[in-house]
């Protein structure tokens, strides 16, 4: 409706100046909490006992009759970037609750109340009407009430160029890194495509680059006739301009020397701690702390190396004479929850950098940003919705990602092979939102494949220098108490002989203690255990 909400039709209908009567607002009613009602709940089944019952939140904003219209321009840009619903602004309330009403206005002031979000933030979509009350003195009146909707599409602001948005019961406004980053977000720049500060081509891997544009001739069917630039340009990674290539943002989250001076969150941060809790201060209880950083093929292979050491691996022997050996989570979850940290973190955020974290119960990477547009933690297996296309669509090429919409579905199912618990995705928002991935190995059902650990056992500067199938001895015995010859080989496959020599070489390293009888040519009763300087202190 032109000239009430800035060109938009409002969604439920146009907008009303009609008085709803206190009779027809009884027929309204919810049996639900206030605090559970969404703005539209409000808006369509406003009543003064509804009214009165609400307090300024998330959903709310209460004005009095004497507001200027322009006092009230920034909640327009408040509600329409406030997910998930937007919100309300009543006038003719007090911050109090004391209800003034308004018809002693003019018409004129009236007619600038209902008008404020056309003159002061023009893009907002929003509606009006009034709603009949009863002012503090007993007083036949009526409030206005503007419901003002979330905008997906683009950052409404405010004719002087600012935005705002709601955090519990206050206006914030957004300063310009979090207007762009949240433009980024909606769709409105294109972050990966902006031009990178990173000079070229000297500031470039060029032999990185030559192997990516090996691949796309190859996949595309293409000859060395286009050379390298050309390759870039036409993947999207920068263009030609004044004769000479200028890449641009994802170019350089791939290619570039050193990314972290143009993105310096372009990192990851591995933190295993003791236990199932994060602590702080004093009681920090990290057992090892790492920092990857480079472009972010690098990161991938980094963490990739990173966590395929630090994970476990657990061995038993099953009713039937068997071993059986299980990782702590499976690769393709681990791994593909790493992949989408890199390729769907917001760079528009670019201090932030990934964390990982390993607790005794779970792994959890955490990404900066908010999920990208219309992915939620419930749709999250259906969609595929890139936040940075280009830089996906690379590593597709340089084989890190399949780009099909199966890498969470793909995480899912073989946790569930495993009989572990679905990943859990979810978004906490606290200054700036973190997608958070979590892996739990339900170690409580698992007890008895997960007692110890290798590593803390024997320490980290020994614990790196092992092959696997000595951490497999080691976390057998670790969990079982002790190993012999035949049980070591059957676990591993080895020959007698070979077995034997691996167990031996953890005996010359003080790691293990042989017990077997002395002087005696074979015994069937010989055994090696963790020496006794390596057990717990409540023994085993």
């Amino acid at each position: 409706m032109e000239g009430s909400n800035g060109g938009f039709e409002p969604p439920f209908g146009p907008r009303r100046n009609t008085l709803i009567s206190m009779a027809d607002q009884q027929k309204f009613s919810f049996m639900v909490p206030a605090a559970l009602l969404s703005p539209d709940d409000i808006f369509n089944g406003a009543t003064q006992e509804l009214l009165d019952s609400l307090k300024e939140d998330r959903r709310i904003e209460r004005k009095p009759a004497g507001i200027h219209s322009k006092a009230i321009g920034d909640y327009f840009s408040v509600w329409s970037i406030t997910v998930p619903d937007g919100g309300l602004i009543i006038v003719g309330i007090e911050d109090d609750g004391k209800v003034q009403g308004l018809s002693h206005l003019s018409q004129g002031r009236l007619n600038e109340l209902e008008r404020a979000g056309h003159v002061y933030c023009p893009d907002a979509r929003y509606e009006t009407k009034r709603v009949a009350v009863k002012t503090h003195d007993g007083r036949d009146d009526f409030v206005l009430l503007i419901r003002i909707y979330y905008s997906d599409s683009k950052v409404v602001e405010t004719v002087e160029g600012s935005a705002f948005t709601r955090i519990g019961e206050s206006k914030k406004k957004l300063t310009y890194d979090e207007i762009h980053e949240l433009q980024i977000d909606k769709g409105q720049v294109d972050l990966e495509q902006e031009p990178s500060r990173t000079p070229y081509p000297e500031g470039f891997d060029l032999d990185a680059i030559r192997q990516f544009a090996d691949a796309v001739r190859t996949a595309s069917s293409m000859t060395e006739e286009h050379p390298d630039e050309e390759i870039l340009e036409y993947r999207r990674l920068g263009k030609r301009a004044h004769g000479r290539f200028v890449p641009n943002v994802a170019c350089a989250l791939l290619f570039a020397k050193d990314p972290v001076s143009e993105f310096p969150g372009c990192k990851i941060r591995f933190l295993r701690f003791d236990g199932e809790w994060e602590g702080t201060g004093e009681r920090f209880n990290a057992v090892k702390d790492e920092l990857l950083e480079g472009r972010v093929p690098q990161l991938i292979l980094g963490a990739e190396g990173l966590l395929s050491a630090q994970l476990r691996e657990f061995s038993r022997l099953g009713s039937d004479g068997k071993f059986y050996t299980a990782p702590e989570y499976p690769k393709e979850a681990w791994y593909e929850a790493v992949v989408n940290a890199c390729v769907h973190r917001s760079y528009g955020l670019r201090n932030m950098n990934i964390f990982i974290k390993m607790f005794d119960d779970r792994l959890v990477i955490e990404s900066p940003g908010a999920f990208p547009p219309f992915v939620t933690p419930e749709n999250i297996y259906e969609s595929h919705h890139p936040r940075n296309p280009h830089l996906m669509h690379a590593l597709q090429f340089l084989r890190f990602v399949k780009c099909a919409n199966e890498g969470t579905r793909r995480m899912r199912d073989t946790m569930a092979i495993m009989n572990l618990p679905h990943p859990e995705f979810t978004q906490k928002d606290s200054g700036h939102a973190v997608v958070r991935v979590t892996l739990r190995n339900d170690i409580k059902h698992r007890r008895m494949w997960i007692d110890f650990d290798a590593s803390k056992l024997i320490g980290e500067a020994k614990s790196r220098g092992l092959s696997q199938d000595e951490h497999r001895a080691i976390n057998f015995v670790a969990e079982h108490g002790s190993i012999n010859v035949s049980q070591f080989q059957r676990l591993t496959g080895r020959s007698w002989k070979s077995a034997k020599k691996t167990l031996k070489r953890l005996t010359d390293a003080d790691i293990f203690a042989h017990i077997h009888k002395k002087n005696a040519e074979r015994d069937p009763e010989a055994h090696f255990k963790l020496k006794e300087s390596l057990l717990p202190k409540n023994g085993r």
